[in-house]
């Protein structure tokens, strides 16, 4: 079952989820949606540490089927 987190869950005003089964997945699709929707050419580290610190302490949600 993949995991979730949303830009919401990092602090971000936006309705944007990323569902993965790594960290490294999540981290791909949150850096694209950076770029695409909000313009940043790079991935601010404390941004970053958020989401991997989001990842390691567990709290982000499992994603439920359907």
């Amino acid at each position: 079952m993949a995991k979730v987190v949303s830009c919401r869950d990092v602090g971000v005003d936006c309705d944007f989820v990323a569902r993965g089964e790594t960290e490294q997945d999540i981290l791909r699709q949150t850096a694209e949606h950076a770029r695409t929707a909000h313009n940043m050419t790079e991935i601010p580290a404390e941004l970053a540490e958020k989401v991997r610190v989001s990842w390691l302490s567990g709290k982000w949600r499992r994603s439920v089927p359907g």
